[in-house]
């Protein structure tokens, strides 16, 4: 797992094999997060998939429960992934296309949860 901090939020990654489109890592990424999951309880996570090529919805529900869990925390839980629907994923989790509108999701996400919104 690739991890990058800022003061706002931490971008996390699978850590790609070489020659391979990304897919299969996505289940790695998953068992490494839930396993170091309590390592990111304070922060705002971006969980970067902009790499894999034709992103599996199946494989990004998998996250589902991790993104309530973080989200009920009072915390940002955003997905970059390329090639799904985004329409079809449940309203609880947030997905975006690319990295900027991640950033400016969770930099919404703070502006409201400091008014109390």
């Amino acid at each position: 797992m690739k991890k990058k901090e800022t003061p706002q939020y931490t971008i996390l990654s699978p850590d790609f094999k070489k020659g391979t489109k990304g897919v299969d890592e996505i289940d790695d990424f998953f068992s490494e997060l839930k396993e170091n999951f309590s390592k990111f309880k304070n922060s705002n996570l971006i969980l970067d998939f902009s790499h894999v090529v034709n992103t599996d919805e199946r494989k990004i529900l998998l996250f589902s429960q991790l993104s309530d869990m973080h989200r009920s925390a009072n915390n940002s839980f955003v997905m970059v992934c390329r090639g799904i629907e985004f329409n079809d994923l449940p309203d609880e989790m947030m997905a975006v296309p690319t990295l900027q509108e991640a950033q400016d999701i969770v930099e919404i996400e703070d502006i409201e949860r400091d008014l109390g919104i």
